[in-house]
């Protein structure tokens, strides 16, 4: 078992490896899968993995900034190679439209994604979510591991 980067062309995507006698993996599984590994590892971050140490800290190496990031920014890739987005309403009422998720959930073949919103060099919680069937995505590039205030 394995997670796997691949690049084509400016696209990052990651292959999470499950059975190496089979050979291949589904792309549902597979998605399905980095996903979840995505939530545990934000969920991870969120119980201050600052303050610990020894053995029960819930990563591996060295904390080099200080602080912790909460979040890994993804985008998602539909069938046909375009990104997929979605429309959100901002502060002032109006329509947006945003690519930058945050997982939230991963059950039977669906994800819930928190979308996010991109001001300046800052990625911020837009509160509101989508839930997202899985047999229509085919690729996950992670943009940032960030730190979202209010989650």
């Amino acid at each position: 078992m394995g997670i796997y980067k691949h690049q084509l062309g400016l696209l990052e995507y990651f292959i999470l490896e499950t059975d190496k006698e089979v050979g291949t993996v589904s792309v549902n599984n597979c998605i399905k899968n980095l996903l979840k590994l995505i939530c545990l590892l934000q969920k991870n971050s969120r119980n201050n993995c600052c303050l610990e140490d020894g053995c029960a800290k819930p990563f591996l190496g060295p904390i080099n900034t200080g602080c912790c990031y909460n979040t890994r920014v993804i985008t998602l890739y539909n069938k046909d190679g375009s990104i997929f987005n979605t429309n959100y309403t901002d502060n002032n009422g109006n329509t947006q439209n945003s690519s930058l998720f945050r997982v939230e959930k991963v059950f039977d073949n669906c994800a819930t994604l928190l979308i996010l919103q991109k001001i300046d060099n800052n990625y911020l919680s837009t509160k509101q979510t989508i839930t997202v069937k899985l047999d229509c995505i085919c690729a996950i590039h992670c943009i940032d591991d960030v730190i979202i205030n209010c989650l």
